[in-house]
This record gives C-alpha cells, sequence and structure tokens, in this order.
C-alpha cells in the first residue's frame, strides 16, 4: 500500500518537513484557496504539485475538489459548475494528478459534536454524540418537524443534556456542527443552513440519488478519457443528519453507484472510519465486493455505541476489524498485480488522531489532523502491513 498524508496546504502547522520524517511518499491535499465551483487552473495544480516535489514527496490524491451545492442539487449554475468540474478533471490529468477523491454530502460535510472528547489515557479524540446533535438541531436550531429524526428516548436525553448546557457550551456545539471541520466546503448560520436543509430535504432520497447519478454519467466518462480515477467518500457519519437524504452510506449505496456507471475511474474512497459507523457494513467483505474499484482508503477506528453514536478510537482498536480490511486491500493489490494493472498500489492514509502531548492546547491544530496523533496511528498501520506482507510472502493467507 501507497503511505500519504493529509495536508491542508502551506498554511497547515504540520509542513512537508516533519511529513517526510513520518515516512510516507505521498501527499493528499487540494487548492483550498479556489472557489468551490470554479476551474482548477493548471498553473495553480502545477504550482502545488512542484511544492510537493520539491520535499521529496508526490502528490497523490486530490482530496478533494469539492462540488457546488448547486450541483448537488442541480438547480440555479448547475451547469456551468458541472462543465467547469470537468475542466477541472482535464487539468489535474493535465498536470499528472491522476486520482480525485470527492464527496456528495448534502449540507455539512463530515460532522461531530465534541472536537476535544477526552479518553482515558487523558489524550483528545473526535466524538459523535447522537444526543448533543439531536439538542442542536430540535431545540437550538429549532428545524421544522426536527423531533420526527429523532426516537423519544433519544429526545428525552437531548433536552436532559442541554438544560446542562450553559451559553458557552451551546455555541460551541453550534460551531463544531455548522461553523465547517477541515477540508469542507464552508460554514453556515442558523438561518442559511435551514434554507439549504429544506432545499435538500425537498429532494428526498430517490431525487438525491439521481442527482449524483447524473453528475457520474457526466463527470465518468471525462474522467476515464483523461485516465483519472474518481473515488467518492462516503457520509459521515452515515447516516442521516437533520432530515437529510444520504446517499453514500451503505455497501448497497456502494453498488448503486458502482453500477450506474460501470468504469474503472468511478470508484470509491473506503474510508474505514465513515463505513464503520454503522454496525452493519462489514468492511473486509466490503473490501472484497468493491476492490477493484477501490482507488484510496481512509484508515482510522471508531468505537460504536447502540444509539449510532461513536468516538474515533486508536487506529487498531475500536469495533472495526482493521487487520481483517488491510489483508483484504493487500489481497485486492496482489490481485491487481496478477491482472497486470498498472494502479497495484493503493493509496491509504491514517486518517485522523488523537490530539496528545504538546500539542493539546497549540493553536492552529485542525481538529483530527495532529501530527503526533497521526504519526502514532501510521506507525501502528505500519506494523500491521508490515507483518501481513511478511505473512503472505511466506505464503500464509
Amino acid at each position: 500500500m501507497k503511505s500519504t498524508w493529509r495536508w491542508f496546504g502551506p498554511s497547515d502547522p504540520v509542513t512537508l518537513e516533519k511529513i517526510v520524517q513520518a515516512g510516507v511518499s505521498g501527499i493528499v491535499t487540494s487548492l483550498h484557496q479556489i472557489p468551490t465551483g470554479d476551474v482548477w487552473p493548471v498553473a495553480d495544480i502545477i504550482q502545488r504539485k512542484q511544492e510537493i516535489e520539491q520535499a521529496g514527496l508526490v502528490w497523490s490524491v486530490i482530496e478533494s475538489i469539492p462540488l457546488h451545492n448547486d450541483l448537488k442539487k442541480m438547480v440555479g449554475n448547475c451547469d456551468v459548475y458541472l462543465e467547469n468540474y470537468k475542466q477541472s478533471i482535464r487539468n489535474v490529468a493535465a498536470a499528472g494528478v491522476k486520482v480525485v477523491c470527492y464527496n456528495f454530502m448534502p449540507v455539512v460535510d463530515w460532522t461531530r459534536t465534541n472536537l476535544m472528547y477526552k479518553l482515558k489515557n487523558q489524550s483528545h479524540a473526535l466524538r459523535f454524540d447522537l444526543a448533543d446533535f439531536a439538542a442542536y438541531d430540535v431545540y437550538i436550531l429549532n428545524r421544522d418537524n426536527a423531533s420526527e429524526s429523532y426516537s423519544a428516548e433519544v429526545l428525552q436525553r437531548a433536552k436532559a443534556r442541554l438544560s446542562t448546557m450553559s451559553e458557552e457550551e451551546k455555541a460551541l456545539l453550534e460551531k463544531n456542527i455548522i461553523a465547517g471541520l477541515p477540508g469542507g466546503e464552508g460554514s453556515y448560520d442558523r438561518n442559511s443552513i435551514r434554507s439549504e436543509i429544506e432545499a435538500f430535504i425537498a429532494l428526498g432520497e430517490d431525487g438525491f440519488r439521481e442527482n449524483l447519478f447524473r453528475f457520474l454519467r457526466e463527470v465518468i466518462p471525462v474522467a476515464e478519457e483523461v485516465g483519472v480515477l474518481m473515488c467518492i467518500h462516503p457520509d459521515d457519519p452515515p447516516f442521516s443528519l437533520f432530515g437529510l437524504p444520504r446517499v453514500v452510506s451503505t455497501a448497497e449505496d456502494a453498488r448503486k453507484i458502482l453500477a450506474e456507471v460501470p468504469s474503472v475511474s468511478n470508484g470509491l474512497t473506503l474510508c474505514a472510519g465513515s463505513f464503520g459507523a454503522r454496525g452493519d457494513n462489514d468492511l473486509v467483505a466490503m473490501a472484497r465486493e468493491f476492490g477493484a474499484n477501490i482507488h484510496f482508503v481512509h484508515l482510522r477506528n471508531v468505537t460504536r455505541e447502540a444509539d449510532g453514536s461513536f468516538y474515533e478510537a486508536e487506529h487498531l482498536a475500536g469495533d472495526n476489524d482493521m487487520v481483517g480490511l488491510i489483508s483484504a486491500l493487500l489481497s485486492e493489490e496482489k490481485s491487481r498485480a496478477n491482472r497486470g494493472r498498472a494502479d497495484v498500489e493503493i493509496a491509504m492514509r491514517p486518517d485522523h488522531g488523537h490530539l496528545m502531548g504538546d500539542e493539546v492546547g497549540q493553536q492552529g491544530v485542525n481538529p483530527g489532523y495532529s501530527y503526533v496523533g497521526r504519526l502514532k496511528g501510521l506507525a501502528e498501520l505500519h506494523g500491521v502491513i508490515h507483518a501481513l506482507e511478511t505473512l503472505q510472502g511466506n505464503g500464509v493467507q
């Protein structure tokens, strides 16, 4: 597997020099300065690529070229944004960057309620708490009919939780949910997020899925023509938030996506933490079933709770079978080599990491993207990969 690292560009406190020291060869990044929906200029792509290469690394994966909400809703300037997206795909291919991760999540990208959840070992993890989310959705945002999205038990806990929150805690909860997390497409205030939620709910799941399919039917042939591998990121978390439709949450969702436009360029980002936040997603089985179309992997683990809440565990702890997943992915790489595919190596990155050590309290550390926490996770993952490759080399399956 090709080890990579998420980098947020020149302003990232985790510098390229530190990333080289971490022991990876690839960078996963984006042109965050380009407004969502605009064409990525070739000159900007090449400049960023050269900056990465001067540090002794390669730009392995673009994460991501974000889709404008008009494109996800197929309204307004969607035709313009669609043509812009196609041109961006052509431009990144011309610059020699051939894997593009993207998502089709409505309104909010990856969502957490607590960015500083203290673990028993005193480090801090990201957490999604359903009762806290319901408290915000129902009692702070006051979304129409929000209570219908939750069980009576969750609503009771949400109301009790709200009664203990100070105004500062309520403001922090709102910031965590709607102000935007690293790699997202921006932030909202209460009025703007209500409006966007209503527009996406009106589409319904079938309508929203058809918009994704239209995007795929338009973009994948372009990607195929220029040799770009597109890989959609799953919903995070992989279930409805704010009553919104979700169409990349389950193995069945993945089957529908791959079947709509059959092409090696129409692929998946297998995010273990996102898909794995649902107990009914068998990650090892998914890696085996969809292996030929998996172009990028996020390796992280979660500890799930009965109501859908979860927190991000150590990379080799939690509820996901990380060893089994990596074994399945290594088998896929071996199969690709036997079939003569050029893209034998699957890029992976240690996704998220605990906040620990001297980075606790430091300014500028992106939530989930601390240096030390990811370095720890990467070391653990490298150990698993090395052990499994050694066993496979000795004929042990």
